[in-house]
């Protein structure tokens, strides 16, 4: 056994050791005030993502979930079946990613590279566009703040998770919706009769016509993500904020849909799945409490419950679903007026705080936004949530079996440290646009130290 942990530690420390010096760039840089060129940041990005992407591929731990339900999901397709129904329950989502994994794995690339090779890409995607979601003088900076990210380098090249690709195209849609002069806070409009929405629908202006262009293609986008994972159904309200009026938000409401339901029908029409158990897959991968499997207990308040032990309790995860759908719709009442990329962080902060069940990869959630547009607390709970997530990546990993089974319980009993830094996070005084200090409303970043 000391041969196995020996072998492991040569992946654990370099690794540590890699996300410890990206926070002190990260905190270096806001403090002297760097802005990198991008080909500098990239090149920060793809460097740390690719030497941890290798130091993972070749070590002789790789994560549970990487081995049991990705592979087999890919291998599915390989096999011309049914990733959803047929990898072993590994797959809850549409089948989008594991089209991406059959097609890796048909070139003969090495799923302990392939996997982890549509993640790193995406993430690497992510470093310009947190740039332009910034904006304004500092888009540079938070671009390369995001390039030594610890949290997603940890997601995206170790765990080979897939929450870097909905975030690429998640962030993309909010960067198109936002359009080339930036988000203006909606003039309150007198009251329309529906006929004038009909003719206003059916006669378009030159402004309404720019607008759906928008519409469309941050739709879409949005659809794209929720084609990797079901959880970016939450920043649709959002997205939706960041277009100008009734027509646009409903031409993108309908655009977001058409990816999700093209690539559920290539199930059946590709010849994956029979068409009498389409209603089956969408169980598979339903939104509903009743949908969502029942795992709880290893994440904040359940832990209370459950003094850190994973387990299938139906309670508290209805309980923290429905907890959830509060949260949001607080969030959205709370921060209505506020820049949409405000109301974003704060509902995913929220989600974090109430959710009953929580994988360390969902932390990577709010990352983009964060980073994007700190708050007073951003990088404290940016830190804490990877000392959190990196203990179980790198320590936790150390040790199998029941060693590992009773280390687990602390672990998890400690995220309830992370709670009141992701909380103090919070976008608590922007709930208007003007309130952070701004001059203008074009989603300028806000430095860190004014909340």
């Amino acid at each position: 056994m000391s041969g196995t942990l020996d072998i492991v530690m040569d992946y654990a420390i370099p690794t540590a050791l890699v996300l410890a010096a990206g926070v002190v760039l990260a905190i270096v840089a806001q403090w002297k005030g760097w802005r990198p060129t991008l080909a500098v940041t990239l090149a920060v990005g793809i460097g740390v993502r690719v030497l941890i992407l290798v130091l993972s591929a070749r070590d002789t731990w790789q994560p549970v979930d990487y081995v049991n339900s990705f592979q087999p999901a890919g291998q599915a397709i390989l096999d011309h079946r049914d990733p959803v129904l047929e990898s072993n329950g590994g797959w809850h989502f549409l089948p989008t990613i594991p089209y991406v994994y059959g097609l890796l794995l048909w070139l003969h690339i090495p799923w302990a590279v392939a996997g982890r090779l549509v993640t790193v890409v995406s993430d690497i995607v992510l470093i310009p566009l947190v740039g332009r979601l910034a904006g304004g003088p500092t888009a540079r900076l938070r671009a390369f703040q995001y390039a030594c990210n610890p949290l997603a380098i940890l997601v995206a090249s170790v765990h080979g998770q897939v929450e870097p690709v909905s975030l690429v195209f998640a962030v993309a849609a909010y960067v198109v919706a936002r359009g080339p002069e930036g988000w203006r806070p909606p003039a309150t409009l007198p009251w329309r009769s529906p006929r004038d929405f009909v003719r206003r629908f059916t006669h378009p202006l030159d402004e309404d016509r720019a607008a759906t262009a928008r519409a469309l293609g941050a739709g879409l986008l949005m659809g794209l993500a929720l084609c990797a994972k079901s959880w970016p159904v939450i920043l649709v309200p959002a997205m939706l904020m960041l277009l100008p009026g009734l027509r646009s938000r409903v031409v993108s409401l309908v655009a977001t849909g058409v990816p999700p339901v093209f690539f559920l029908l290539t199930l059946p029409v590709a010849g994956f799945t029979d068409w009498n158990k389409l209603p089956e897959v969408l169980n598979t991968i339903g939104l509903r409490p009743s949908d969502v499997r029942p795992i709880t207990g290893d994440w904040g308040w359940t832990t209370l419950v459950s003094g850190g032990n994973w387990n299938l309790d139906p309670a508290p995860a209805r309980i923290g679903q429905y907890l959830i759908y509060a949260a949001v719709a607080a969030c959205l009442i709370w921060w209505r007026k506020a820049d949409p990329i405000d109301v974003t962080i704060a509902i995913l902060l929220a989600f974090m705080i109430f959710t009953p069940r929580l994988g360390a990869q969902y932390l990577m959630w709010f990352m983009p936004f964060l980073v994007a547009r700190p708050t007073r607390w951003a990088w404290p709970a940016i830190i804490g949530s990877t000392l959190w997530a990196s203990v179980g990546y790198l320590v936790l990993t150390q040790f199998p079996g029941p060693k590992w089974y009773e280390l687990h319980s602390p672990w998890a009993l400690s995220s309830l440290l992370v709670l009141p830094l992701l909380a103090a996070a919070l976008p608590w005084r922007r709930t208007r646009p003007l309130d952070s200090g701004q001059t203008s409303v074009r989603s300028t970043p806000v430095p860190v130290g004014n909340p």
